[in-house]
């Protein structure tokens, strides 16, 4: 797992590194330019980012093909945490251990910060995109707009807010963390499989393990909210029990949410068999990375 942790730390700094180039082009208004770099460069593990990264290692693809989409939805992701931390809605005060970007910039700025990113990834994937056919940039482009939006992530954050100081049954949250948390995981899988022209039975093998591991992700996320450590996080416990959110600890207790947890990793593990064993190491190490991390 060491030696997985320095992979991810490798992918982060060169994810980041891209991240500072396209964002130090931004300077005015000046609010927005720094508010944009302050929310999306203040840590985080850059998961959606490298899992796309990860696709293109596995068919032996230069990378290069794929930054500028791993960034644009690394800002998509940071995006919804801006909008998910303001006071209308989660409103949260830190963020990976730093103020949220309301509390460092004002609720208005706030607002159209993450309105910036979202708006500004796409043309990022347009713009420097390259060695990528206009064909699947255009598929890739329909498929950002569908997993980031009523069809997927804010159709799950929508659900969400509905279900907060209510018992939702289990559909209702598997519908929340299959779209609010599931879809941006999916997505940087699919637009890997669509770059690297991956077989139909690939392209669904990828696919089931990125959704084994969107939820796994969720449900660890669940358990954390509870069991973890500010420190560790980086924002305070207890938020889901605050506002009295069904989760899978709520419905099944810690023991059985726990069960679940290692039953999908193991899934995840078990649907990419078709591919040589030397060549998935990494998606394992990663599944299991999701099960033990501790923020």
């Amino acid at each position: 797992m060491k030696m997985f942790k320095n992979y991810l730390k490798t992918q982060r700094e060169l994810i980041d590194l891209n991240i500072e180039c396209y964002l130090n082009k931004l300077e005015y208004p000046n609010v927005i330019a720094e508010g944009m770099r302050y929310s999306v460069l203040n840590g985080g593990k850059r998961l959606r980012p490298t899992l796309l990264l990860m696709v293109l290692e596995l068919y032996e693809r230069d990378l290069s093909l794929g930054l500028p989409i791993a960034v644009a939805i690394e800002m998509i992701h940071s995006y919804s945490l801006v909008h998910d931390d303001l006071p209308a809605l989660d409103n949260d005060d830190y963020r990976r251990g730093k103020l949220t970007t309301h509390k460092k910039f004002g609720e208005a700025e706030a607002i159209l910060i993450g309105d910036a990113l979202l708006t500004h990834s796409f043309s990022i994937v347009t713009d420097e995109t390259c060695g990528v056919s206009s064909d699947k940039l255009i598929k890739i482009i329909g498929m950002i707009s569908r997993y980031a939006g009523i069809n997927g992530m804010i159709g799950g954050q929508m659900i969400d807010i509905e279900s907060e100081k209510k018992k939702v049954p289990l559909e209702t949250l598997k519908y929340i963390h299959e779209n609010k948390t599931g879809k941006l995981i999916k997505l940087p899988v699919e637009i890997g499989a669509i770059i690297c022209d991956a077989t139909k039975e690939e392209y669904k093998a990828l696919e089931r393990y990125s959704e084994c591991i969107g939820l796994a992700f969720q449900i660890k996320d669940d358990i954390l909210d509870i069991e973890g450590d500010f420190q560790k996080i980086g924002k305070p416990v207890g938020s889901d029990l605050e506002l009295e959110k069904t989760t899978y600890p709520s419905l099944f207790g810690m023991d059985k949410s726990r069960e679940i947890l290692k039953e999908l990793i193991e899934d995840s593990k078990k649907s990419l068999s078709i591919f040589p064993k030397d060549k998935i190491q990494k998606f394992i190490e990663l599944a299991d990375y999701i099960g033990i991390r501790e923020s």
